[in-house]
């Protein structure tokens, strides 16, 4: 799962409580920020293992403080307090924690088995990247589809919405792209991981700018 992740960050940004949809797409990718962030560092590890799934290469075998159930609630809770330390707001701190916790969810239909619940087997997974005829239509269904309940359930209050709504769809399009057609990496090497922190980082730029044009409409 790779742009599925933002998928309950822009439904959950028609709350009327909600964190700002820029905010809400990092709390979605914060796991693999913070994945790709310890891996940088030598504290959790992967590597390019081909064939270990039919549409992922990425053995990912050790880590436990990111994508362990336990440890991302954690990750969750921390986000929370975070926005509530900044905001005083509880419903959208809550709200920003289940969007983090989220991506656990996310990654267990996808994912071989390599999550935990503590970090310690067993291991769990569905392995819908093994089968791609299941796992890309569904991640395409679930991301645009809550676009497209975005964009319903709020309203331009700027010229450049347009603009910034184009802008952020075709950005996922083009990671998704690259994702399932790109060419398979070599090695879990630094570069690597500094590219998925960087496509992170600028779909959530995408969104900041998208959620700063668009209000939520009056029911």
């Amino acid at each position: 799962m790779f742009i599925g992740h933002f998928a309950p960050a822009m439904v959950a940004a028609t709350h009327p409580r909600a964190p700002g949809l820029g905010a809400l797409f990092v709390a979605g990718q914060l796991l693999d920020f913070g994945f790709f962030g310890l891996a940088l560092a030598g504290i959790e590890n992967f590597r390019i293992t081909p064939g270990i799934t039919k549409m992922v290469p990425l053995d990912l075998y050790d880590m436990p403080y990111t994508h362990s159930l336990l440890g991302s609630a954690i990750w969750a809770a921390a986000f929370a307090l975070l926005i509530w330390l900044f905001t005083r707001n509880r419903t959208g701190a809550l709200i920003g924690g289940a969007v983090v916790l989220s991506h656990w969810f996310l990654d267990l239909l996808v994912h071989a088995p390599d999550l935990t619940l503590a970090g310690a087997p067993p291991k769990m997974g569905f392995a819908l990247w093994n089968h791609p005829m299941i796992e890309m239509p569904l991640e395409l269904a679930i991301t645009f589809g809550a676009l497209a309940f975005f964009v319903i359930r709020t309203r331009a209050v700027s010229s450049q919405s347009k603009y910034a709504l184009g802008l952020l769809a075709v950005l996922l399009l083009a990671f998704q792209w690259i994702n399932w057609f790109g060419p398979e990496p070599e090695t879990a090497d630094t570069a690597m991981k500094l590219t998925g922190l960087f496509a992170f980082s600028v779909a959530a730029l995408a969104a900041w700018w998208a959620g700063r044009t668009r209000l939520l409409k009056q029911r």
